[in-house]
This record gives C-alpha cells, structure tokens and sequence, in this order.
C-alpha cells in the first residue's frame, strides 16, 4: 500500500498545518470555528460547516427548511436530523413541511 506524502499547507488566516488528502479544511480554524453554545454543538464539525455555510445558524432559521433541504447539504446524514428534530421541538419549532428548495426544469 502506497502512502501520501503529507504536505505543508498555509491558509488564508496563517495557521501552518500538515495534510496528506486533498481536503482544503485548515484544522485551527476549524477548532476556532466549531460551536461552543447553541443547538450546533451536538453537531459533527461537517454538519455545522454545512449549516454555516447554508447560512443556518438559528433554530428559527432551521425551521424554515425541510428535513429534505437539510438532507441535500453536503456534510449533513441521516444522524443528524434526530438532534435537529430534538432542538427544534425543545424552542417549540418544527421542519417546514416541504422542501424550500426549488428545481427548474430544462426543457430541450
């Protein structure tokens, strides 16, 4: 078996790190960044980028979304969405019912 070469990596911030993947993630920014209050911190650091990165970072926020839209973010499983139900109905909120996100249709 062949093993990657770990690479010096800089990022934009200054923080040196060492990565054999091509993942771009810099790990002091992502510990700086990780949830410390709030519904986010029962998440893994892949689901609160995805929920960041969504623009998602209140329960009122989270109920604006369907478990469907919630699902197609990159970083979001299955896993997630009983911590999310839980928070959602401890503020007294709920998934909206059907998905935000809307598909055009292309015709040819």
């Amino acid at each position: 078996m062949m093993l990657k070469l770990k690479t010096l990596r800089i990022c934009e911030h200054g923080h040196r790190y060492y990565k054999s993947s091509d993942c771009p993630t810099c790990p002091t920014c992502a510990q700086e960044a990780k949830a410390t209050a709030g519904f986010m911190t029962a998440l893994s650091a892949p689901a609160q980028r995805a929920l960041t990165g969504a623009g998602i970072e209140t329960l009122q926020q989270l109920a604006e979304k369907s478990e469907a839209d919630i699902l197609a973010l990159h970083g979001i499983g299955p896993a997630s969405l009983p911590g999310l139900r839980q928070a959602l109905a401890t503020a007294g909120l709920t998934f909206a019912a059907k998905a935000t996100v809307t598909t055009k249709k292309v015709h040819r």
